[in-house]
């Protein structure tokens, strides 16, 4: 949890109206961006404020609005719904040099309810990250490079998992989003890129080269 985010003022009724609108409005909804306060705030965790129903629903629009951006993760408060759930998967084929680079291997689909995270040995590594809450923009963070991740199943299951590599990354990223965290709070930030510029020049598979000619990171 970030210190700064203080925790949704949501009654579990209004949480429940909101994903009422979303699930009957008929169209995908659009994701919020940087700026609106539900993604600084703490969501509120799952405690049963949806129905199973409800909650799958609202899960399988969730992994469609991922789908469509495109993107790895997406966490509700990203489409105004401050709870503390969020869907993962990476199913992009990637070029095995990068992906042998970045640790990349398949995430299927899954998603978890009140999720937190911990450091699993003393290991980081920094790559660059985006957001589909941020638009046009990218930056190196420095994580942990393998976690374990406690969290609750969509069946009400309690479930802990361990990843490692970019798998790692994605629920680190979406964990922090149901605690008020965007990406660019843990960033580098001589590194920040527009996405062109990222293209252009430090899409590599490593950062070694926009560590040097950027100037964050020295020394590593």
């Amino acid at each position: 949890m970030s210190p700064d985010a203080k925790p949704t003022d949501f009654s579990a009724t209004r949480i429940h109206e909101t994903v009422q609108q979303i699930l009957t409005a008929g169209v995908l909804p659009a994701i919020v961006q940087a700026g609106h306060p539900v993604l600084r705030q703490l969501a509120a965790p799952y405690d049963g404020q949806l129905s199973d129903a409800e909650l799958g629903q609202l899960i399988d629009l969730m992994r469609s609005v991922m789908h469509k951006a495109p993107g790895v993760g997406l966490a509700a408060p990203q489409l105004g719904i401050p709870l503390q759930l969020a869907v993962l998967e990476d199913q992009f084929e990637v070029d095995p040099e990068v992906a042998a680079v970045r640790g990349r291997e398949p995430l299927p689909f899954f998603a978890m309810l009140n999720p937190a995270y911990a450091a699993l040995g003393g290991s980081s590594v920094a790559f660059y990250e985006g957001c589909l809450s941020v638009n046009g923009l990218q930056a190196a963070v420095v994580r942990p490079e393998a976690v374990r991740l406690d969290f609750t199943a969509p069946d009400g299951s309690v479930q802990q998992r361990e990843f490692s590599g970019w798998q790692a990354r994605i629920v680190q990223h979406e964990t922090d989003h149901v605690h008020g965290i965007l990406y660019l709070d843990r960033a580098e930030l001589r590194s920040i890129s527009s996405n062109a510029e990222y293209s252009a020049r430090w899409a590599q598979p490593d950062i070694s080269r926009a560590r040097q000619e950027l100037g964050f990171l020295p020394g590593g």
